[in-house]
């Protein structure tokens, strides 16, 4: 840990000097960093809805800037706020390197973004506020005592799992107002275990932080070694649901082709990283994660080619 997380490089310091006091930190703690993840893959429900090409086109773009919006500010900002509010870390948690101490009044800003981005999606279609409404429950849920299900082992995987995996990419679909068919169906439940191949992956180099503060987090339950079987378990039976919806969908065997290649991407990470876990260093272990977050981006690319072109 830095001995100051404002002056950890040259981008912190503008920061604190463009908003002084605790206001850069409220910023920090949502986490912008994770922006154009979560961008990514709720955009990528809105584009298999309508098409890639109509989205690259432009076509649709006041709807899907809008939906992008509450669901990355309001709703995961907003939820990586409040979780930070409980957790209090001091060591590097996911898309924030030395985070500065909660500002004071942490909980009341992301319960009120939450609140706020409730009331927004009701402008969107009822699917996409009801989408919403669930994962604004299960923020609360993970994160505030008493319940705090982010310290139940399991509890925390299957919220993750189905919060980021599946409703969020469905969130995407839901703005659209476009009923939702097996094909696509199956591609969204997908993302579902792909998510809990992820999940166990953003705790293995959190191992310390995580027994400091007594949680028992899915992965210090498993341990290294059975966290990564559980990953590449999970992985394979994602791509089972992708393999499945593009039978159905008599896809291209130029996609099929891609879709065989995220796997492949995904166990290139994995298998290396289950092979010498036992001797890497915690910077190896998050390198590993982030290894883990470009193989997914692969899996986003080759989905979209084979089920919205």
């Amino acid at each position: 840990m830095t001995a100051d997380p404002r002056s950890l490089n040259a981008w912190r310091r503008a920061g604190y000097r463009l908003l002084p006091g605790e206001g850069f930190s409220y910023l920090l703690h949502l986490r912008p960093a994770e922006w154009p993840i979560m961008t990514a893959h709720t955009a990528l429900g809105f584009a298999l809805a309508t098409g890639l090409l109509p989205v690259l086109s432009g076509a649709h773009l006041g709807t899907l800037a809008w939906a992008l919006v509450v669901w990355v500010v309001f709703l995961n900002g907003g939820t990586l706020a409040i979780n930070s509010v409980f957790d209090r870390d001091e060591g590097d948690i996911g898309y924030l390197l030395a985070p500065p101490p909660p500002p004071r009044h942490l909980f009341a800003f992301s319960f009120g973004l939450l609140a706020a981005g409730q009331a927004l999606a009701f402008t969107l279609p009822a699917g996409y506020a009801a989408a919403y409404a669930i994962c604004f429950a299960l923020s609360l849920a993970y994160s505030v005592p008493p319940l705090r299900f982010k310290a139940v082992a399991g509890v925390d995987w299957v919220i993750n799992m189905w919060g980021f995996g599946t409703i969020t990419p469905y969130a995407g679909w839901a703005a659209t107002g476009r009923p939702l068919d097996l094909v696509h169906g199956l591609v969204l439940v997908g993302f579902c275990p792909l998510f809990a191949a992820l999940y166990p992956l953003t705790q293995i180099y959190q191992f310390e932080e995580d027994q400091r503060r007594g949680d028992r987090t899915l992965a210090l339950i498993l341990g290294m070694r059975r966290s990564l079987v559980v990953a590449i378990a999970a992985a394979v039976l994602s791509f089972a649901f992708f393999a499945a919806a593009a039978a159905i969908g008599h896809v291209r065997w130029w996609a099929a082709l891609g879709l065989a290649i995220a796997l492949g991407a995904w166990l290139r990470v994995l298998a290396p990283w289950y092979s010498g876990h036992a001797s890497w260093t915690a910077a190896q272990h998050e390198r590993g994660f982030y290894a883990a977050l470009a193989a997914w981006a692969v899996t986003d690319v080759a989905v979209l080619v084979a089920f919205a072109l």
